[in-house]
């Protein structure tokens, strides 16, 4: 009879995951600084690479903490959102919507790093892993900041990436009284 999965499992194997995820971000947001016009996106983009890169170090110390080698685990979910990204590039490549596609692509993967974060901080602080608990609230607070951040940014963006002559989409969709 097969081992009954533990919490302590569902932490290693998430952890491992997100390692993955934290890796694959600090190359997305390279790419994305590199692609991006608007100089406070490009700015944010690097700041958080390197930030990335040093929550890759955080996690490297989690690992430690529980006794487990730093393995990364291919995050299905980090690449999807890779991959769309990368299209979206690619497809928008040029237009005034691009730093716009960015941020929002920028965002998807902050949203999952705030969920994965969170779930690790509870567990961990529910296996006891109390030190482990602080090092993944640091980097929770982290994807905070920046998700507020790229919200401020691409209200700037999204204005921008609207022709001049778009008419407001008032009215559609309802009939005439």
């Amino acid at each position: 009879m097969a081992k009954q999965k533990t919490l302590h499992d569902a932490f290693y194997e998430t952890l491992k995951d997100v390692y993955y995820a934290e890796k694959q971000s600090v190359k997305a947001l390279k790419k994305s600084a590199k692609a991006a016009e608007h100089d406070e996106l490009r700015q944010a983009f690097e700041t958080h690479a390197e930030e990335s890169a040093q929550q890759v170090e955080r996690l490297t110390q989690v690992f430690e903490i529980i006794g487990k080698p730093a393995r990364a685990k291919t995050c299905e979910a980090m690449q999807g959102i890779v991959s769309e990204m990368e299209e979206d590039l690619e497809e928008f490549e040029e237009s005034p919507a691009a730093d716009a596609v960015l941020a929002a692509c920028a965002q998807a993967v902050e949203h999952y790093e705030i969920a994965r974060y969170g779930t690790l901080k509870t567990w961990a602080g529910q296996l006891g892993y109390a030190e482990a608990a602080q090092l993944l609230d640091e980097t929770l607070q982290e994807e905070k900041k920046t998700d507020a951040l790229l919200s401020k940014i691409a209200e700037s963006i999204n204005a921008a990436g609207t022709p001049e002559d778009a008419e407001p989409s008032k009215g559609k969709g309802k009939k005439a009284a």
